[in-house]
């Protein structure tokens, strides 16, 4: 079973980059909640639940958009044909910590449905899945840093199953106003539609999985 990626979208240091090329940059200011705004305005998006997220499920909902962005999977694929499996290392522990605040005085107990909601890092894969109608396996694993072996290998384990055609995988990861993003589009090379262009993607394997991240 050949597989290529045939996108990447990285999200870091205040820059978008799409297949390792600078798509979009915000000098004004260093603060994440500026920077996702004006990535978000920049690349046209209409969605308002966006600004009712957390921002772990910001990152990787324009991530996963950008990443999607012309891609028109779903003219490829049906919805439970697309799988979604992401890594990150601090699961959703900033908006616990808020959750956290809510409740611990239980003469000021005032816990909040709209901060409790993403107290799960996976509920960042279900605003994906429901944004692009994607119905197939997802799952968000936490790892202590990037690791190509892992995502590799449960993607590959994945996209083995001969009902999942296509895989959004990679890492998104926020605490704190630290945050990186970096998802691959990885499809079946039966898959794919447009065999001319087969030459421009990325064969997907754990070397190239930790260069793309390295460069």
């Amino acid at each position: 079973m050949s597989l290529f990626i045939t996108k990447y979208c990285s999200i870091k240091n205040n820059q978008v980059s799409i297949n390792g090329n600078i798509d979009f940059t915000f000098k004004d200011s260093f603060e994440f909640g500026k920077f996702i705004r004006a990535a978000y305005r920049y690349y046209k998006i209409r969605y308002p639940k966006f600004f009712k997220m957390d921002n772990l499920c910001k990152l990787g909902f324009l991530t996963a958009e950008i990443l999607l962005k012309d891609q028109k999977i779903l003219n490829s694929y049906t919805s439970d044909e697309i799988s979604i499996i992401l890594t990150n290392s601090s699961s959703s522990l900033e908006t616990d910590e808020k959750h956290f605040e809510t409740i611990k005085d239980r003469d000021h107990y005032y816990p909040s449905p709209s901060i409790f909601v993403y107290t799960l890092p996976n509920i960042m894969s279900g605003e994906i899945s429901i944004r692009h109608k994607i119905k197939g396996e997802n799952a968000v694993f936490i790892c202590e840093k990037y690791d190509p072996d892992f995502i590799y290998n449960q993607a590959k384990l994945t996209l083995g199953k001969e009902r999942v055609k296509s895989c959004i995988t990679g890492r998104v990861e926020y605490y704190d106003n630290n945050y990186e993003s970096l998802l691959f589009l990885v499809e079946k090379e039966n898959n794919i539609k447009d065999k001319n262009v087969k030459s421009e993607f990325i064969i997907f394997n754990v070397a190239n999985l930790d260069e793309i991240y390295k460069s």
